[in-house]
């Protein structure tokens, strides 16, 4: 297969100037929002913006929203691509689904985050969130020790869902974790 790079240049453009893209079917909750914010703050931006040129010389987003929205009038790095509206269409279909569908080794993940530490509770409610849908077990740092209740099973209400393919299940897994819910796939 021969690819072609769809990177025209690199340009560092103040969010607030970016154009939303009206067609963005992705809804950025307030955990979402407070977790981008916490790392943004405590490594700062680490990622490009993908958005590609209008008629206007505008800068039209197609993925980045979030960031755009975080950032306000900071500059922030954008790759803009060289695509046609319908390619441009087909990426924002496309982009995060894609990464979703990424498994989870679980044993790596553990192993890095013991080694990852933050200051931000939002980003510290999505690493112990990315630990339970990996299966891992969670610690909040008091001790278990001695403590009233420690074999007390905590109340938890799950759902199972069939799914009729792996692509829809990375679809309904993707969708349910941007409304904020704990989700983990099961494979049998």
């Amino acid at each position: 297969m021969k690819l072609r790079d769809r990177v025209k240049e690199l340009r560092r453009v103040r969010a607030s100037e970016l154009r939303p893209n009206p067609k963005n079917w992705r809804t950025h909750p307030t955990a979402q929002l407070d977790a981008l914010r916490g790392v943004l703050a405590e490594v700062g931006v680490a990622g490009a913006a993908l958005a590609r040129e209008l008629e206007d010389g505008t800068l039209e987003l197609i993925d980045g929203h979030a960031r755009a929205e975080a950032c306000g009038d900071e500059p922030i790095p954008v790759l803009v691509l060289d695509v046609t509206a319908e390619e441009a269409d087909k990426l924002l279909a496309t982009f995060d689904p894609l990464g979703a569908m990424a498994g989870i080794d679980a044993s790596r993940l553990e192993g890095l985050l013991n080694e990852v530490s933050t200051e931000s509770a939002a980003v510290q409610e999505l690493l112990d969130g990315l630990a339970k849908q990996a299966g891992l077990e969670v610690h909040d740092g008091a001790s278990d020790e001695g403590a009233a209740g420690a074999d007390v099973i905590p109340e938890q209400f799950q759902v199972l869902v069939e799914c009729a393919s792996e692509e829809q299940q990375a679809e309904l897994l993707e969708r349910l974790a941007g409304e904020g819910l704990k989700v983990r796939s099961l494979i049998s």
